[in-house]
């Protein structure tokens, strides 16, 4: 079994600041034994006009937030989930919101883009339209870890199933959810889309959240959560700052999927059906 711990935090527009607290975090989880720590999605900035997220992007493989990842995963030994961070895209009015991975000898081991990006407007009047400043990236990720076969996913990617069954299917045993939901979905909808994520692909998911008020006015759901591949929840934080941990044995995720084969029991999407339902070959 392995320590993963999941990091929450509510990240402001001083990229400084929320380096200093991403630093005393990640280090009370490695003195508590993990050996895999995530950090939520916009966790370096959370600017109070979107143009500032713009303002603080990096040039990919070069960068302040992009050091910081490098030298706390090379300081600690530890794997490292990086959240998100700003990084350069095609167009000069648009980032790219990338997952960094970086292994234990803070090199990159992984870049996830993420995908599906959140343009809503809620009954509550709260409107988000992320791909005003975001371009959404293109490529599913997983990884090989010594913790075991990784796949990223970023926040909105969380309402998509067949974004985590692409993953299943390149091998992905524990899926890392770094996130900022909003209060509103994330009371009605969080822990529901988190765990069903698990159960659905016998999988861990670790999702780490942003849990509170931000500088710009912008309140966000917390409940950071681990959960097995049998929905089970191993680890929560409800708000504020903090950390979770829990033990993942991807030996006793396999036990799980032999005994109950829905995964190879699938009909649609894994294999070809015609449409009288009869399967063919994929």
């Amino acid at each position: 079994m392995t320590q993963i711990a999941a990091v929450q935090m509510i990240s402001g527009p001083d990229v400084a600041a929320n380096l200093t607290e991403a630093a005393q975090l990640i280090g009370e989880a490695v003195a508590a034994g993990a050996e895999l720590v995530m950090l939520p999605e916009n966790f370096a900035i959370m600017p109070k006009e979107e143009g500032g997220r713009i303002a603080a992007k990096e040039k990919d493989g070069n960068g302040p937030i992009q050091d910081f990842l490098s030298n706390q995963a090379r300081q600690y030994h530890v794997w490292l989930v990086g959240g998100t961070i700003p990084l350069e895209s095609s167009r000069t009015d648009r980032v790219r919101s990338a997952c960094l991975l970086m292994d234990a000898d803070g090199e990159r081991a992984a870049r996830y883009d993420k995908i599906h990006l959140f343009d809503v407007k809620l009954e509550n009047g709260e409107e988000y339209q992320e791909s005003g400043t975001v371009e959404a990236g293109e490529e599913v990720v997983v990884v090989k870890t010594p913790i075991g076969m990784l796949g990223l996913a970023v926040c909105y990617d969380l309402r998509f199933p067949e974004l985590f069954r692409h993953m299943l299917d390149r091998g992905a045993e524990i899926f890392a959810v770094p996130s900022a939901f909003t209060a509103q979905t994330g009371k009605a909808h969080w822990e529901i889309l988190v765990r069903a994520r698990a159960i659905e692909n016998l999988a861990y998911v670790v999702a780490p959240d942003q849990g509170g008020h931000h500088a710009n006015g912008r309140e966000t759901h917390g409940h950071t959560m681990i959960v097995s591949p049998w929905g089970e929840v191993l680890g929560r934080l409800a708000h504020g700052p903090g950390i979770i941990m829990a033990d993942v044995d991807c030996r006793r995720m396999q036990t799980m999927r032999a005994s109950l084969p829905s995964i190879e029991h699938r009909r649609i999407g894994h294999d070809s059906i015609t449409a009288k339902g009869k399967r063919v070959s994929a």
